[in-house]
């Protein structure tokens, strides 16, 4: 599935969340092809296998970053040091109100993805940040959401890990903050959210 497939599949799921046959044959038509007037002749034993196969491949979040794609012969690498990614790149990656697949993702991955310069081993550089994370989404929309999906939870992945180092490291300190329970509290929350952002089934 396309990442514009998957964009179209989630305001589907949002329309009929509260409608558990309608949202089954909204996974069904995008997931499967499968029209929705096919579904009331199903034998309820194989919708109930489908339904369990869905929730299985929607909850998956075991995706491999990957970090070099080939687009239209040119070979775009992910950004190899986020530490000292230029400012440019990571305000335009953190301008978003939310870090999620959504419209923007597409925005995200051109700022996050540039062309190879030079690669050596398992080190190489891409082409500088040149402001340009708001022109040309188009070729990523394309691309199947085992691509997006690496790149998604390699951050959540991160995030989960930095929020545990924080926590591991405060438990050593004597002198924290009178609002530190509170700060913890939203980010345990914001993980929490990230990490089940793709349970829509549930």
């Amino acid at each position: 599935m396309s990442l514009k497939k998957y964009l179209n599949l989630q305001k589907d799921i949002e329309t009929y969340k509260d409608d558990e046959v309608a949202l089954t044959s909204t996974l069904l038509y995008h997931l499967c092809d499968i029209e929705p007037t096919v579904i009331p002749q199903l034998d309820i034993k194989l919708l109930s296998n489908i339904r369990k196969d869905l929730n299985s491949f929607l909850n998956n979040t075991e995706y491999p970053l990957q970090r070099f794609i080939t687009i239209g012969g040119i070979e775009y690498g992910f950004e190899p040091d986020l530490s000292n990614m230029s400012y440019g790149a990571y305000l335009d990656v953190s301008k978003w109100d939310k870090f999620t697949i959504d419209e923007n993702w597409a925005y995200i991955c051109n700022v996050l993805y540039r062309p190879v310069e030079h690669k050596s081993g398992s080190l190489y550089s891409i082409k500088p940040y040149s402001g340009n994370g708001d022109k040309d989404k188009e070729k990523w929309l394309e691309l199947d959401m085992e691509f997006h999906f690496g790149v998604f939870f390699y951050f959540i992945t991160l995030l989960t890990d930095l929020f545990h180092a924080t926590l591991n490291y405060l438990k050593k300190e004597k002198n924290l903050p009178p609002d530190l329970h509170l700060i913890l509290e939203k980010s345990g929350k914001l993980t929490h959210q990230l990490k089940h952002l793709l349970a829509v089934t549930s």
